[in-house]
């Protein structure tokens, strides 16, 4: 029979499955805040997309939750700890990539990482945190966890793009993690480079890691981000899962016909969609519309006179959804 406290431990954990909790988070530069009132929730065991354009706030709000800024108002819950004395204890749960890699061009990547552990231990001892100190096996562990075992012995000056921003992540995981915060982890790097960091990440989530992701390449934040948050003028804008921001603009109707530009002036007639919305590629015309107006949409169509050959469905695109929220295209940075 559980005790009282572990039943209330218990439901803390049931109710705020959370690593990453704000609360009315604000700071300001210059006498303008950068972020303000940004009350933001990431689940646990997510891959978490942070988008928003430049000077949105982003940055400001991950250097806010790794405390390498203080906030001038709001509270910061970080893997359950909300005093500041605990969150930095925390920290050696967190792994964190915020600036670009930064290593020594002429060490090979295994010397990089050794460098990089004997640093960071020290550092870690002066704020009085438990860990231990990394033999060659851990360091061999790391590079193979992000598949650079065979690269340990060549030179970071001959790693490409990909290979620097893994070697990057292995830094960041020589430690036990359960948190794993990237800012912009594929900028820069070509399609190779991108789909090697996509894999390393999706492999972490299915290994129980939590990752918390700024990028600005919506389409891989659209296949790697089970939920995502949207910044816009130091401002929260939405968050929840990536499903439900595709589908905030509601669905996207899609109708094969000969008669395209008949059937958009029956749908401007009905009300439907404003002129200029109705978007016609050769015999095919898309609108937003919701499952009752396309419902009434066939039947009108078809009682005026449109050849319909084929009747469908499908969500807006993430970059659609981006830019009608914040009128911002293409590239969130």
């Amino acid at each position: 029979m559980q005790t009282d406290e572990e039943v209330k431990d218990s439901n803390t954990k049931a109710v705020t499955p959370f690593v990453i909790e704000t609360d009315d988070l604000t700071k300001g530069f210059g006498g303008r805040n950068v972020v303000e009132d940004v009350s933001l929730r990431v689940p646990a065991g997510s891959i978490f997309g942070f988008l928003g354009p430049n000077g949105s706030g982003k940055t400001t709000t991950i250097r806010m939750i790794l405390g390498l800024v203080f906030p001038d108002r709001g509270e910061i819950s970080l893997l359950g700890a909300r005093d500041q004395k605990l969150r930095r204890q925390q920290l050696s749960r967190v792994g964190a990539v915020v600036e670009g890699p930064g290593f020594y061009p002429y060490l090979s990547g295994l010397e990089n990482l050794r460098r990089f552990s004997q640093v960071a231990y020290s550092a870690q001892k002066q704020l009085n945190l438990s860990i231990k100190r990394l033999t060659a096996s851990d360091l061999c562990s790391a590079l193979e966890r992000v598949g650079l075992l065979e690269a340990r012995a060549k030179k970071f000056r001959a790693y490409s793009l990909g290979m620097k921003q893994r070697l990057a992540i292995a830094a960041a995981l020589l430690w036990p993690r359960e948190l794993l915060v990237l800012d912009e982890p594929t900028n820069g790097l070509d399609p190779q480079g991108i789909v090697e960091v996509r894999e390393l990440l999706t492999g972490l989530k299915e290994q129980g890691m939590t990752i918390f992701v700024s990028s600005h390449i919506l389409s891989e934040v659209e296949m790697i981000c089970s939920d995502i948050a949207v910044m816009g003028d130091g401002r929260l804008l939405f968050q929840g899962s990536t499903q439900a921001f595709r589908g905030s603009l509601g669905e996207q109707f899609v109708l094969e016909t000969p008669d395209a530009g008949l059937a958009e002036s029956i749908l401007e007639r009905l009300g439907l969609a404003e002129p200029g919305s109705i978007k016609i590629e050769k015999d095919r015309l898309s609108a937003s519309l919701t499952i009752e107006e396309i419902e009434r949409v066939v039947a009108a169509l078809v009682n005026g006179g449109v050849r319909v050959r084929a009747v469908g469905k499908t969500s807006h695109s993430l970059e659609e959804a981006f830019v009608s929220l914040t009128g911002r295209s293409g590239h969130a940075r």
